[in-house]
């Protein structure tokens, strides 16, 4: 049976910045992703990881190539149903969590329902917040909150509108050890409850083998895709 990818990307290239500090970040890269999957990205620091995530969660646009996700060409869309279709089909989970701090963790969650237009936000944020275990933190601002919850804040938030894709950025970069355990399990029983695809950027070795497929960057370039 064929399979369809969630992602599928095409010859992609780009670089950041402008004259003299301009860089040529991604170089020919391709790559499918099959729904359901779950991919680590690995590789040394300015290898390009994160630039692909963010080809991928369609926060960049390449300069060439072709970025596929859910079978919706990204390059049909202008700026604002690019933004849209993020807001429904991706979510997104930063290392620097990225919440808005005069903002309670409940009305962080519900944020992204509100902006789609999407009824009952506020009812669908409690039982997220419930179901990473925050129950209690609804009323909480991010400065009352640890490291750990706040990362479970942004998961909930990012999974919220229910997206076929979860993309995570060093999801465990600013938590010790034990708490970011903690988060690699939620984000994996979440991806198995759903069904969504999931990639992630990681430098941790052990984080990287729970995936199905890993694949190593290096300036800019695919080096090795392996499977789990």
């Amino acid at each position: 049976m064929l399979r369809e990818p969630a992602i599928a990307l095409s010859a992609i290239d780009l670089s950041l910045g402008r004259g003299a500090a301009r860089v040529h970040v991604l170089r020919g890269i391709s790559l499918s992703v099959d729904r359901g999957e779950a991919v680590g990205l690995v590789g040394p620091s300015g290898s390009g990881k994160s630039t692909l995530l963010m080809v991928m969660a369609g926060l960049e646009r390449p300069d060439s190539g072709g970025v596929v996700i859910e079978d919706t060409d990204l390059a049909r869309l202008d700026e604002d149903a690019l933004a849209r279709f993020r807001g429904r089909r991706i979510g997104i989970v930063f290392q620097a969590f990225h919440l808005v701090p005069t903002m309670t963790a409940l009305e962080n969650v519900a944020l992204p329902l509100e902006l789609a237009d999407r009824p009952g936000a506020l009812e669908r944020a409690r039982a997220e917040l419930e179901a990473v275990g925050l129950g209690h933190r609804l009323h909480h601002y991010p400065a009352q909150l640890s490291g750990g919850e706040q990362q479970r804040v942004a998961i909930a938030r990012a999974v919220a509108p229910d997206p076929a894709i979860l993309v995570a950025d060093e999801p465990t970069g600013n938590l010790d050890e034990a708490t970011g355990r903690q988060i690699v399990d939620l984000l994996f029983r979440l991806k198995r409850d759903r069904g969504a695809t999931l990639v992630l950027v990681t430098h941790d070795n052990s984080l990287a083998r729970l995936c199905d497929r890993t694949v190593r960057l290096r300036s800019g370039r695919i080096e090795e895709a392996v499977s789990a």
